[in-house]
């Protein structure tokens, strides 16, 4: 009798959905913001940080118009973001790289 391979299970992928252009991406693939037991809204890179979440995408043009919105602030429950936060999160802002329009260009010929 020969041992057949068992295949293995497919891993679970959390997904989640960006606040700003409610694209539902894996947790990897998007950025999350944390409002802290403290009340500091801060960036959390690892994504294991206490407090309430928001994610977004890591496009320009997601932050630029959750900023501008208040969006962040509507989805972590806080009435505004402190200015020593917000500019911690404009200096994030500005290393995010510019959006590169894609051409469509037609290949019929």
């Amino acid at each position: 009798m020969t041992k057949g391979k068992q295949a293995k299970p497919r891993k679970h992928i959390p997904m989640r959905t960006c606040v700003s252009c409610h694209e539902t991406k894996s947790k990897r693939e998007l950025l999350r913001v944390v409002r802290t037991p403290e009340g500091k809204v801060v960036i959390d890179a690892t994504g294991k940080k206490s407090g309430r979440g928001a994610y977004l995408c890591a496009r320009l043009s997601c932050w630029q118009q959750a900023m501008k919105t208040r969006r962040i602030e509507q989805v972590l429950k806080v009435d505004s973001i402190s200015e020593e936060d917000k500019a911690g999160l404009n200096e994030f802002i500005a290393t995010l790289p510019k959006e590169q329009t894609v051409s469509t260009g037609s290949t019929n010929s």
